[in-house]
């Protein structure tokens, strides 16, 4: 098969409610594929010794070395856990990304993996790997605010989905991270993951930077050696951006891959798949490890599709067609900037050399009308779906920033919506035609590195805002497509770190992660942060 077939899945029927014969093969069709993703999970730990991380402090090294060390008995869990509880009391402070911690019931639990590790009684390929978890999931007996006032005090009796599978898998959870209210209502001016519970975070090179939103308290703390990983929510860049800003590695898997069940914002309704989740981690090998274990239908998530897994090992670098651009036509704050495209060029020169082919192409006219689109979608009812959400938790103070929104809301008619949903779909069949000709399209993240946190109001969780050209991030909400960002180089004083978007057509995650391990290795990749 070639790098830009996609792999076989097997047909499901399309009506909405099968005869009791047909549904019992869906479900076992469902069930086949969460095995074949459950195998696929637990390869990456058969080959931990083999990880390609060098780094030797228990802090930074990757989740799937971790993993490695503890199944050989090298380290135990109680260590890797109080080595990140030790180093969140020594930055956060400074960071303000772990806004909640659960420590004590996180010893408990590396207690108990290590005694049942001594029994040779293996949780999964996360056993005693250390984690955050963006606070806009929930977590069963830890405070889950989704950084909203209406929960301050609100305890989950369940986990969502993802953080009941990566437990399940052995992991171990620290606390919860900054995120701003409901993920989509940040302080208007405040360039970071801010509420107006919690405050800001901070950004781990540059204290006075933006984290981006909205997962920038994961990005921060997985960047600081706070955490071996987190799982992030991604609407319109919000695990790409802080992936960019804090310098590691984030995935948004294709959009229905992931279960959103637990989620403050979940699924269904008009912007249904515009929302993914996904793994943010420093090394690309544990976006590998963990997005397949995650993957696949919970039976509550109403739309989440049972797609096997593609191992990114078993792609040929030098079968692959790239296209990338520089910039994506964005002016003003948003306009690209010298740093970024210079680290563009240098991933399309290495990608030069082992793949079969590089092009400077993009489909950016289409780009252009499908961020229009968008942009009259999420604010075409004038942000009632905000105001819903508020409404189910009790909130009574919102975000300021969408508060003053609703007050001047540019509503669209019923048919004005309908029409933009219509066009965002052209857009995204016409996308997919262009990406016949590609396997991987490589882009920028954002215009600028990591910008300060104290912006003028209007600039986007960030600090660099789209301007009057197509964003950076969003558009691939609209698509679906998967997304992984890796760090690629810095700014010209090698203080502030640059990722790429490496995006692929849907499902075609293996892809992407597997550009992402190359320039990873050629790049660096992750660096300690300076705090």
């Amino acid at each position: 098969m070639s790098q830009s077939e996609a792999p076989a899945v097997p047909s499901v029927a399309h009506h909405a409610f099968p005869e009791p014969r047909s549904r019992r093969a869906f479900l076992g069709l469902a069930q086949a594929a969460a095995a074949a993703s459950a195998v696929a999970a637990v390869q990456p730990l058969r080959a931990a010794a083999a990880s390609s991380d060098t780094r030797d402090e228990l802090i930074y090294m990757s989740a799937t070395k971790l993993a490695g060390l503890i199944r050989a008995k090298k380290v135990s869990a109680v260590e890797a856990v109080q080595a990140c509880i030790d180093r969140q009391l020594a930055v956060n402070d400074r960071l303000n990304a772990v806004v909640m911690n659960s420590y004590a019931r996180a010893l408990a639990e590396a207690k108990a993996a290590d005694k049942a590790a001594a029994r040779g009684d293996w949780m999964g390929p996360l056993h005693g790997v250390p984690m955050t978890i963006k606070d806009s999931l929930d977590t069963e007996g830890v405070i889950t605010t989704g950084a909203t006032f209406g929960r301050q005090q609100f305890v989950p009796k369940k986990d969502a989905t993802v953080v009941a599978r990566v437990r399940k898998a052995g992991a171990i959870l620290l606390g919860k991270t900054n995120t701003p209210e409901f993920t989509l209502g940040g302080l208007g001016g405040i360039s970071a993951a801010s509420n107006l519970l919690y405050g800001s975070s901070h950004n781990p090179y540059d204290l006075i930077r933006s984290t981006a939103g909205s997962s920038g308290g994961a990005g921060a703390i997985v960047a600081a050696g706070g955490a071996h990983f987190d799982i992030g929510s991604d609407w319109g860049g919000s695990i790409r951006g802080p992936a960019h800003n804090n310098g590691i590695a984030g995935i948004k898997p294709t959009s229905v891959r992931v279960p959103r069940t637990g989620h403050i914002v979940d699924y269904g309704g008009i912007f249904d798949l515009w929302q993914q989740l996904g793994p943010m981690t420093r090394r690309v090998e544990d976006l590998s490890l963990i997005t397949p274990i995650i993957s696949g239908p919970d039976f509550h998530d109403a739309s989440c599709a049972p797609v096997p897994w593609v191992d990114p090992s078993t792609v040929s670098l030098n079968k692959l067609r790239v296209a990338y651009c520089v910039d994506n036509g964005a002016t003003g704050q948003g306009a690209t900037d010298e740093d970024t495209k210079k680290v563009v060029r240098q991933v399309a020169a290495w990608l030069n050399g082992a793949t079969a082919s590089v092009a400077e192409d993009a489909p950016t006219e289409l780009l252009k009308t499908l961020s229009g689109a968008r942009s009259k979608l999420s604010s075409g009812d004038g942000y009632a779906y905000y105001k819903r959400l508020a409404e189910k938790w009790h909130t009574e103070n919102i975000s300021p920033q969408r508060k003053a929104q609703m007050a001047d809301p540019k509503l669209l008619s019923t048919a004005e919506m309908v029409e933009a949903w219509e066009l965002q779909d052209e857009c995204k069949s016409g996308l997919l035609a262009w990406m016949k000709g590609y396997d991987v399209f490589v882009c920028p993240v954002a215009g600028k590195p990591a910008q300060p946190i104290d912006v003028p109001g209007g600039a986007t969780p960030g600090g660099a805002s789209a301007g009057g050209g197509w964003p950076y991030t969003g558009v691939f909400n609209c698509t679906g497509w998967p997304v992984v960002v890796v760090r690629a180089g810095s700014s010209a004083d090698g203080k502030l770190p640059i990722g790429v978007q490496i995006v692929a057509a849907p499902w075609r995650e293996d892809l992407c992660l597997a550009v992402a391990a190359y320039v990873e290795a050629q790049s660096g990749g992750w660096l300690p942060p300076p705090i």
